[in-house]
């Protein structure tokens, strides 16, 4: 699945390409799994997201990336080496793109997020769960663009991260408040969506 996503900002030096991670054991298990204890050993693809994989890197329809910046997740780090090996680039792990933090709600149920995203909806700074807030997602995810704007330019880069950060991110870019991030189409697994330079 793609999306394009172009900011109303000419400023870009690079283009970006944000993927979510393909279908995890995780999602399988309907599972939150966001603390570094349980996601960087553990929890990567499952099958259906391994095929996801082989599907996005058969039928590549964006520009060819020139650098892979991914979370160091399990399942983020087996999405970027699949499109890594494909075009033979190496792959650079960025610990600010992983998954948000759940808080209490780690290791329990998927039916708790729409809990947290309804206080998400009231404010962009609450802990709530011990939560980890949507504007501080914001901040580190924000952070590695400005990163790499600064390290390079006329770059593809492919960024491998999370639903909820990403989703943040883009909400971010578009200067729309960070309330509203659920409002944002949902990112599927494997999805890619471009901003940047066109």
């Amino acid at each position: 699945m793609s999306n394009t996503f172009l900011t109303s900002s000419d400023h870009w030096r690079n283009r970006y390409l944000l993927m979510r991670h393909g279908h995890s054991q995780a999602n399988q298990q309907r599972l939150i799994i966001s603390s570094p204890e349980r996601g960087v050993e553990a929890f990567g693809l499952s099958s259906i997201g391994e095929q996801q994989l082989v599907n996005t890197v058969d039928d590549w329809a964006w520009p060819m990336p020139t650098r892979v910046v991914h979370s160091d997740f399990l399942r983020t780090t087996q999405t970027a080496a699949r499109v890594a090996n494909a075009f033979q680039l190496a792959m650079t792990p960025d610990k600010r793109l992983r998954e948000r933090f759940f808080g209490e709600l780690e290791g329990l149920t998927d039916k708790h997020y729409p809990d947290v995203w309804a206080l998400d909806a009231q404010s962009a700074e609450h802990n709530h769960y011990q939560v980890e807030p949507v504007s501080t997602v914001a901040a580190r995810m924000l952070a590695v663009l400005e990163d790499l704007e600064q390290q390079s330019k006329g770059e593809t880069i492919l960024i491998v991260s999370h639903g909820d950060p990403l989703q943040i991110l883009l909400t971010a870019l578009q200067g729309r408040p960070l309330t509203q991030h659920r409002e944002q189409p949902a990112l599927l697994p494997a999805s890619i969506t471009r901003v940047g330079v066109s």
